[in-house]
């Protein structure tokens, strides 16, 4: 009876808001009335991974360009997985189910390659239905991941994966715990800046959690039998070890050490030994964990460290839906020597920078009208707001 009435409550809300937001928090409302008459009463459907920016657009953006347009949206938020096995089958049938479906830079150019994007440029040079403040300039250079070889736009960046070190603020500042692993270590207890000493927090969180009974680990790991395990490693670990681009050499396009690459190198072995060797200061399910997992487990408060997606933390910083509250702390990750100076001369990188955009699939029986709503989404009044956007679910 509690949840159902706090789900009324939730909903009334949200209608009485969206309501109101539609025509005082939009620049130019009449506009977006105009440009949408032709497709009012049209219900266009889309697709996307289960991100917080994509569960935002899909209890927040949508319902407010509903009552703003007349046109309907239907936003399907699901697994990576499933997003992927229904994208890809829709596209490669041609069926024409979704309007709009989520395209990560990872995978644009294999449907490129299969035709099974609209070419957005024609749409933004269509006035009727481009809004004036539009504007392509404004959006950073990773809206060139999303461009073909002659420039042409096939995706409108909504979102970024940034992922970096976090940690546990109250518990690296308790003097009981500081005492204690300086009585360990013969060192003070900080940010790490090195594996060594990353390894040495986790296991000693790990082991300080099970002498006082308390479920608190020093490591995180997406270490499922899943595409995550292949991101971590690839695109978070090997970075921070010297390792870049998956090991590939980018102007050979080879992976074999022989070849010019690093995929076989003693350095990526190494690292792929440290990421195993680890999972046992990890909490004892972590070989199921994807991505979703992992951040949940951080928001619950079992976690001391580890490197996580921080599109998280808008949620992990409210206090009704998570433990961690208050008490996140963000750094670089730990790094060799050498990968500290690639960074810095330019010849490597730290860290992870990836993102996702919404394409309008080629076999879409609604293009204009999903065109309007990947506008809607990325529309330059609403990103302050978007960005602090809690979902509910």
């Amino acid at each position: 009876m509690k949840k159902a009435l706090v789900l009324f409550v939730s909903l009334f809300v949200l209608t009485l808001f969206t309501t109101a937001f539609a025509e005082t928090m939009v620049t130019n409302p009449d506009w977006w009335k105009k440009a949408a008459e032709p497709y009012k009463g049209v219900t266009i459907k889309g697709i996307s991974e289960s991100t917080p920016p994509s569960k935002a657009m899909m209890e927040v953006a949508g319902p407010q360009f509903e009552e703003l347009t007349g046109i309907n949206v239907e936003f399907e938020v699901t697994s990576w997985d499933e997003m992927y096995n229904k994208t890809i089958q829709d596209m490669q049938t041609g069926s024409g189910i979704y309007d709009f479906v989520y395209v990560e830079q990872d995978i644009i150019y294999a449907y490129l390659a299969q035709n099974w994007l609209t070419d957005l440029t024609p749409f933004v040079n269509n006035t009727a239905i481009t809004n004036p403040d539009f504007d392509l300039p404004d959006f950073t250079s990773f809206i060139d991941n999303f461009k073909d070889s002659k420039g042409d736009l096939f995706g409108v960046p909504f979102e970024a994966f940034l992922k970096s070190y976090v940690y546990r603020t109250d518990l690296f500042g308790d003097p009981e715990i500081q005492a204690a692993y300086k009585a360990k270590y013969n060192k003070d207890l900080a940010v790490p800046t090195t594996w060594e000493d990353y390894t040495n927090i986790a296991k000693f969180f790990t082991e300080y959690g099970k002498e006082k009974g308390i479920e608190i680990y020093g490591h995180i790991a997406q270490a499922k039998t899943h595409p995550c395990v292949a991101y971590e490693i690839c695109e978070t670990i090997w970075p921070a070890m010297g390792i870049y681009n998956w090991g590939i050499n980018l102007e050979k396009m080879r992976a074999t050490k022989a070849n010019g690459g690093m995929v076989d190198s003693d350095e990526a072995k190494a690292a792929l030994k440290w990421y195993v060797d680890m999972l046992q200061w990890a909490p004892p399910g972590v070989k199921t964990y994807t991505w979703d997992e992992t951040a949940a487990t951080f928001g619950a408060g079992k976690i001391a460290q580890g490197i996580i997606y921080l599109e998280n933390l808008g949620w992990w910083s409210d206090p009704t839906k998570s433990e961690v509250a208050g008490k996140i702390g963000v750094a670089l990750p730990p790094v060799v020597p050498q990968a500290m100076e690639d960074a810095k001369s330019g010849k490597g990188y730290i860290g992870y920078y990836d993102g996702g955009a919404l394409g309008i699939p080629h076999s879409s029986k609604n293009k204009e009208a999903a065109w309007l709503f990947a506008q809607w989404v990325a529309r330059k009044e609403w990103q302050g707001e978007f960005a602090k956007l809690e979902p509910e679910s």
